[in-house]
């Protein structure tokens, strides 16, 4: 679980004598249907004042798109991309495939700014398996985040060159099949 100390700005300056380092995580599985437990422990983390993004790369079917967040209290920001159904496939038109640049442009540029301190990418895995966001990408904008910005991945077949930046994995498995 990830903790984020967030300092207040307002008029008050607060001298650490260490300074927080955003982790990677990385919750991985060979199914797709775990997310419950990385949304649960982002709204504990916006429930306690710390500004949370998810991103859902591959869920569409809403129409939503990175220009109309779902926002969930005053301090988590939820988007998808703007696609007429969730992607399962490598095999994208021009528009969705758009959709999804623009998407990861926008979560890039976010981040960078220093909006958010816990940043969840649900199903980035999948989207760099089928190709649709280069893994190089994904590895320099992991290298140049704020170091303060913690960073959830999410999904399964995660390359094994996040895996080894990763600070956590949590690998979750089914016991029995249901």
């Amino acid at each position: 679980m990830v903790a984020q100390l967030e300092t207040p700005s307002v008029n008050l300056t607060l001298s650490l004598p260490y300074s927080v380092e955003g982790l990677v995580q990385v919750f991985t599985s060979s199914h797709r249907s775990f997310f419950t437990s990385v949304m649960a422990q982002a709204l504990r983390i916006a429930g306690q004042g710390t500004q949370v993004l998810i991103v859902q790369f591959l869920k569409g079917g809403i129409r939503q798109g990175y220009e109309n967040p779902i926002r969930l209290g005053q301090k988590l920001d939820w988007i998808r991309c703007d696609l007429p159904r969730c992607i399962d496939t490598p095999h994208l038109d021009d528009s969705e495939t758009q959709s999804l640049q623009k998407l990861w442009q926008h979560t890039q540029k976010v981040v960078f700014e220093g909006q958010y301190s816990l940043v969840v990418l649900d199903e980035l895995s999948l989207a760099i398996h089928f190709g649709l966001i280069p893994e190089t990408e994904v590895l320099e904008f992991l290298a140049k985040r704020p170091s303060h910005v913690d960073i959830i991945l999410t999904g399964p077949e995660m390359p094994k060159s996040i895996l080894e930046i990763a600070d956590q994995i949590t690998e979750i498995r089914r016991s029995h099949q249901p």
